[in-house]
């Protein structure tokens, strides 16, 4: 007797591939991976989406709500699960989950702790998935993005860091608010580390193709009367400010994976300022990753834009690797 399902549906005589062809994965269902994951959802990136997590319930109870909006979406699975097999084919895995930094704790126990709960996730995500992108999103992002690379094995390229996608966005919201235009038409780069010594550069800042520094000399320096030096010191400042206010920080840093996530899963070759490995770059001689322009597609990073920086600036961005590098060579694997 043939059930309801088998008296609407008639099947063909043949067989068919039911795999997805482009998966997404979210490791970590916190504040901010969920916010990554409505993200991607609303920009339908993927056909089907998956989170990992250890917490079962919380990781059980996001998937569900998830899939109750099915009907108001283009993603047509939504998966979740505690072992990375859930993961398996997927295009692009976002990594958010890691500890946080507690009260009076050293960036380097941090940094090591974190290190720890990556030596439990990478070689999973890449067994189940060895022909991924990875997206760190963790913080400290910078030294987590090298220390993904180095236990996955992955070729560099693969291998990407949110870095000051998020950073340059801020900036660029920012420079829209004094000058009342909207950010998309406002261009400028904050590039280095992600976080309190990330360097805009104040060289490149233009606005259809005016140079801001041309216009105004004295742009980003202590002579400056206009101080548009606190633009960035509000961009450096502004993570603190809504965690003091909110307690985390979540929707900007979704939508900026979307967005880079859009153009790795497009093949879109647009330029981000993305965390990636910097030696040989601007005279920097250790293995570190920083964030710069580059171009991304459907392989990870194909290139890296070499931009003309001043002098201070260039210096300041060595500074950074020089930073990073002191807690990196102490790591423990």
């Amino acid at each position: 007797m043939a059930n309801l399902k088998e008296k609407l549906i008639g099947q063909l005589e043949t067989s068919q591939d039911k795999s997805s062809h482009n998966k997404i994965t979210v490791v970590g269902v916190g504040a901010v991976g969920m916010a990554c994951a409505i993200s991607v959802l609303m920009k339908d990136l993927a056909d089907e989406l998956a989170l990992v997590d250890v917490m079962e319930d919380k990781l059980k109870g996001e998937m569900m709500d998830l899939q109750h909006g099915s009907l108001f979406l283009h993603t047509a699975k939504i998966v979740s699960g505690k072992d990375y097999c859930v993961s398996a084919g997927s295009k692009l895995v976002v990594v958010t989950a890691g500890a946080r930094q507690q009260e009076g704790e050293s960036r380097l126990n941090l940094v090591q702790r974190n290190v720890n709960i990556f030596k439990h996730i990478i070689p999973d995500i890449v067994k189940y998935s060895p022909d991924c992108i990875l997206l760190i999103v963790s913080n400290p992002v910078d030294i987590l993005t090298y220390v993904a690379w180095k236990l996955s094995g992955l070729p560099m390229h693969r291998v990407i860091g949110s870095g000051c996608n998020l950073d340059s966005a801020r900036f660029r919201y920012l420079m829209g608010e004094r000058l009342g235009i909207h950010s998309s038409s406002c261009h400028g780069w904050v590039i280095g580390e992600h976080g309190d010594s990330s360097v805009p550069v104040w060289s490149g800042m233009n606005v259809a193709g005016v140079n801001l520094k041309e216009l105004h000399p004295e742009i980003g320096t202590d002579k400056d009367k206009e101080n548009w030096k606190k633009v960035h010191r509000d961009v450096v400042d502004s993570a603190y400010e809504v965690i003091k206010l909110k307690g985390y920080t979540s929707w900007a840093i979704g939508m900026s994976v979307a967005d880079m996530a859009e153009t790795l899963m497009k093949n879109l070759r647009r330029v981000h300022p993305v965390s990636t490995m910097v030696k040989n770059f601007y005279g920097i001689t250790n293995e570190v990753f920083l964030s710069l322009p580059s171009v991304l597609d459907n392989h990870g990073i194909s290139n890296v834009v070499k931009m003309t920086l001043k002098s201070d600036e260039e210096a300041k961005l060595q500074q950074s690797a020089t930073t990073l590098w002191d807690i990196q060579k102490d790591l423990k694997f």
